[in-house]
C-alpha cells in the first residue's frame, strides 16, 4: 500500500470519530504500558473513542508516525487535532487541560 493510501485510511479514522487513539493492542488488552496509561485516563474520564491497534498493521504503525511527525505510539486525536502521546496526555489530564480540550471540542467526558 502506498503512503498516500495509508494516510487516507488514517485521515478517515480521524475525520469520522471525535476521539481516536492509535495504540499498541486494544483497550481491553493494551500491549504496552504507555498505551495502557492513556486507555486508563480516557476510561476514567468516561470518554468514548475509537482505538486503532497499530500492531495489527505495520503500514499504519509506520504511517501514523509520518502522518503526525511524532515518533511514538500511542497517539491521541480529538476532533481531528493531534493531542500527543502518553506523557503529554498524562500531564494534560493531571492539570485539567485535557478535560478543557475535550469540553471545548464538544466531546462528552462525563467524569471529566
Amino acid at each position: 500500500m502506498t503512503d498516500e493510501a495509508v494516510f487516507q485510511r488514517i485521515c478517515t479514522d480521524i475525520e469520522n470519530n471525535d476521539v481516536v487513539l492509535f495504540m499498541k493492542g486494544t483497550p481491553v488488552h493494551p500491549m504496552c504500558g504507555f498505551s495502557a496509561a492513556v486507555v486508563q485516563i480516557l476510561g476514567h474520564m468516561g470518554v468514548t473513542y475509537k482505538s486503532v491497534d497499530v500492531l495489527m498493521d505495520s503500514e499504519v504503525r509506520d504511517g501514523i508516525k509520518q502522518f503526525s511527525n511524532w515518533p511514538t505510539i500511542p497517539q491521541l486525536y480529538v476532533k481531528g487535532e493531534f493531542i500527543g502521546g502518553c506523557d503529554i496526555v498524562r500531564d494534560m489530564h493531571a492539570s485539567g487541560e485535557l478535560s478543557e480540550v475535550l469540553k471545548s471540542a464538544g466531546v462528552n467526558a462525563p467524569a471529566a
